[in-house]
Order: structure tokens, then sequence, then C-alpha cells
């Protein structure tokens, strides 16, 4: 009689492993993952402006549309002659609005009528002098400009400032991160990722009067900046 031997061995090794001897690939992967502490830090640094726009308009009336943009015209070549000898370059000069509409009177009657025209000019002006800014104001409005839509203030390079904002934000973060990993226990390690977050400013006030000029609040802007890294942790 053939021994049977062989074939209750090949059986034997075919059969499947418990399920508690099974390799579980995810478990394997999340073992090998550092543990890690993720942080945000912000920082701002506060600057002078050097640039500064504004809007002005004129506006005029006539008793056609052509009278009243001719109107308009004369007195904005005028305040822009001005604004040029006040040192505003004729880069730093753009027209950002014109418009000639109808005036009606009548509204209560069944026929209104049309009593004029109106024109209106609008400039927009940068000004890179701050000392300059309330002369600047001062000419346009005696020459005639008649409205003023907007003062903005700014900074003609952000980039240096907004690197030191950076700067801030990165110490910002270690210093969390040093302090929270102390709090929990654990040692902090290596940083494994860095993003940045927005940036933006933040104008504050400062006011200062110009002799024979309007007073100008020239302000501060507060640059910001915000980073988010992850570090990795051991206990």
């Amino acid at each position: 009689m053939r021994p049977f031997y062989p074939l209750i061995l090949a059986l034997g090794l075919a059969l499947p492993l418990p399920a508690g001897a099974q390799t579980d690939p995810q478990a394997l992967s999340t073992a090998t993952q550092p543990a890690t502490l993720t942080v945000t830090g912000t920082g701002t640094v506060e600057a002078a402006p050097d640039l500064a726009t504004l809007t002005i308009g004129v506006t005029t009336q006539g008793a056609t549309a052509s009278d009243a943009l001719a109107a308009n015209s004369d007195v904005l070549t005028a305040v822009m002659a001005r604004l040029t000898t006040a040192g505003i370059e004729a880069r730093d000069m753009q027209t950002s609005n014109l418009s000639v509409s109808p005036n009606w009177t009548g509204y209560d009657s069944a026929t209104p009528t049309i009593s004029g025209y109106v024109a209106i000019n609008t400039l927009t002006i940068r000004v890179r002098q701050m000392d300059g800014l309330g002369p600047v104001v001062d000419a346009a409005v005696s020459e005639g400009a008649n409205t003023l839509n907007g003062l903005y203030f700014g900074l003609s390079d952000q980039e240096p400032v907004l690197n030191d904002a950076r700067k801030l934000a990165v110490r910002d973060a270690r210093a969390r991160a040093e302090f929270l990993a102390t709090a929990a226990g654990v040692t902090l390690g290596r940083v494994l990722s860095i993003s940045e977050g927005g940036t933006g400013f933040d104008p504050m006030p400062a006011y200062r009067a110009e002799a024979a000029s309007v007073p100008v609040a020239e302000g501060e802007i507060g640059l910001s900046a915000s980073v988010t890294m992850v570090f990795e942790i051991t206990e």
C-alpha cells in the first residue's frame, strides 16, 4: 500500500493562517507615520505709508450736453495743470469716470422736461510725497475740483515689510509649538511642512496738520502675515 503522508502535508500547507496572524497593511502604514503637531502663527509689522491715492471730481452744468462737457473740460484742465505744478507726474493722474446726463424737472407732472445737463469727470491721483498731500488737495480744490471720493494710503513696495511679518509669523508658530509640546510632555522634532496663509494691512490713523493746507490723517499701515507649520513630535 502507498503512503498518504505527502497528501496530508500538502493539505496542511494550503490551510489559511488564523486572522490574528495575518499582516494588516493599513495598520502597518499607520504605525510608520510620525505623530505631528500643527500650529498657526501670525506676525504684524507697522510701517509709515509712502503712497497716497485719492479720487477727485469735477461736476459742471450746462444748458446742453456740449456746454456741460466743455465747462467740465476747462475746469479739469486747470486742475491737472495745477497738480502738475504741485509735483504730480502725468503717470500718476488717470481719468476713472466720465459721464454726461440730463437734469429732469417736473417729475410730478405727466410730461417731465430736461432743464439742462450735468457732466461729471473723476480723476484718480497718486501722491508719492506724503508731505505734499495736503497741498495737492488744496491745489485741486482751488482750481475747481468739487468732490473728493476717497483717500487711501499704501506702500509703493510692500514686499520687504511683508517679509518681516512672515519672519515674525514663523517665530510665533515655533513658539506656540514649543509651548504646546512642553505642556503635552512630548518632544518637538523637525518641521514637516510650512504653508503661508493670507496677508493684509490695517491702516491706523495718525493726524498731522500742515500749514496753509488741508489736515491729513497720514496713518500707519499694519501689514500682517500668517503661516501654518507641521512639526514631528515624539514621546
